[in-house]
């Protein structure tokens, strides 16, 4: 069988990944994530706890008043014969004087301090257990690395989309001087009597309307700029560092082929190490409830210490050993539905699993089509970018030479204005796309 080749992903930016490596430490998200993991491994430590001794100091005084008592007559009973035996005797061989029984049964004055100690021997219930909670801890970790990789595209995507609107200020300001540039133009055209005052009017509403355009792009700049800082937990105001070389690697996103990719996905998709840590945690779970109705427990332990009425500690100590076993025999069927529950709980996860692979292969398809899509726009505008800015050329050289209209000077422009911005957001979009396909394929 032939081996599928290891992809790597394409990081056109150190800027980009020293930013990414910082979301990975601060992002809150995340934080909650490791919190998590931390609090489940707690519950390992309790699983493992189980497998050593108890030890327990249980000191206990009881005082009593009232309630039922114990009453026999004893006296009356044995006074009689005694004294019977005793005249036959001769002799004053057996007691008279026993009193009746009148105790109280609550212990009053009492005390009992020992000090207890059990070890289970055998018991299926903490070995499976603890093999459960290894999974639990495997299937969280998968699930870290789950928000690792969204938060890695996330945080990369958001830092394009800022370049982006970057991008599209500077657009903006350069169309701005432009425009300015032609009023000045018409404004030197009508004050030479060579047109009229309207193109100056005009050009002045295109700068207007340009500069609400700009205001646009500069909310849109300083909202991208936030929302990178809250996935990095720094200051929302804090400065980004550009990477200028970006703009020119977007059309160098190489390409694999699609079922290697696929192929790819499921390897490295942490989803499925989920799956298969909450399989394996279901598999020790009907293991588990088989030990139960199949296997006692064992367990081993004793009591020392002293007990007695007052405490005087004054031939009170005692030791108790003890050896003991728990089997359930019946239980109304209980067990065999509890076996049969957690086998349902396998097949399920095993039919998720199949699932969720056929989700990330369509996934992976489906980025693997948009990224094709995208440098097929982004080949596209640029061929229109570079005839825009051709066609503007020749119109203002027409303008200033008083052989073009001013409509046709402004649709020049406006359309060179257009094309960049195309031309732009189509660029990024293949960075944005890249990132999506690292994204399914959990490539890092």
């Amino acid at each position: 069988m032939m081996a599928v080749p290891r992809l790597a992903a394409t990081q056109p930016s150190p800027i980009l990944d020293v930013y990414v490596q910082e979301g990975l430490q601060n992002n809150l998200a995340l934080k909650q994530e490791s919190l998590e993991l931390s609090r489940v491994t707690e519950s390992l430590n309790q699983a493992k706890s189980l497998f050593y001794p108890k030890v327990a100091f249980n000191p206990v005084y009881s005082l009593a008043a009232g309630g039922r008592r114990l009453e026999f007559p004893v006296g009356d009973l044995l006074n009689p014969a005694y004294r019977t035996l005793n005249q036959l005797t001769g002799a004053e061989r057996f007691p008279t004087n026993i009193p009746n029984v009148n105790e109280l049964l609550a212990p009053n004055n009492f005390h009992d301090t020992k000090l207890s100690v059990q070890y289970a021997v055998f018991n299926t219930d903490i070995h499976y257990n603890y093999l459960i909670q290894k999974d639990l801890i495997s299937g969280q970790e998968a699930r870290r690395r789950v928000v690792e990789n969204e938060l890695r595209y996330t945080i990369a995507s958001a830092y394009y989309q800022y370049l982006q609107t970057l991008d599209a200020v500077r657009i903006y300001e350069n169309s701005r001087a432009v425009l300015r540039e032609l009023t000045r133009l018409n404004e030197k055209l009508v004050s030479n009597n060579v047109a009229t005052k309207d193109v100056v009017t005009s050009a002045r509403y295109e700068v207007s309307k340009l500069d609400q355009q700009l205001a646009v792009a500069e909310k849109n700049r300083e909202s991208a700029k936030a929302y990178f800082n809250f996935l990095l937990n720094r200051d929302l105001t804090a400065n980004i560092l550009i990477d200028s070389a970006l703009s020119r690697t977007a059309s160098l996103a190489e390409g694999f082929p699609v079922a290697d990719l696929q192929q790819t996905a499921v390897r490295n998709r942490q989803e499925l190490v989920q799956l298969s840590s909450s399989l394996r945690a279901a598999q020790n779970a009907v293991k588990l409830n088989e030990a139960n109705a199949r296997i006692p427990n064992i367990y081993i332990g004793g009591n020392t210490g002293f007990q007695g009425f007052g405490y005087t500690f004054r031939n009170q100590a005692y030791v108790i050993g003890q050896i003991g076993l728990q089997w359930d025999l019946f239980r109304g069927y209980e067990k065999r539905s509890k076996i049969q529950q957690a086998r349902i709980q396998t097949n399920l996860l095993q039919t998720r699993i199949s699932e969720v692979q056929k989700q990330i292969q369509l996934q992976v398809v489906q980025a693997y089509y948009d990224l094709d899509a995208a440098k097929e726009s982004l080949s596209a505008t640029q061929n229109g970018l570079v005839n825009a800015e051709q066609t503007f050329r020749l119109i203002d050289s027409k303008y200033r030479n008083g052989q073009a209209l001013l409509v046709e000077y402004l649709k020049a422009e406006n359309d060179r204005l257009t094309s960049q911005l195309q031309q732009s957001l189509a660029r990024y979009d293949v960075l944005v796309k890249k990132a999506a396909l690292d994204r399914v394929t959990a490539i890092q």
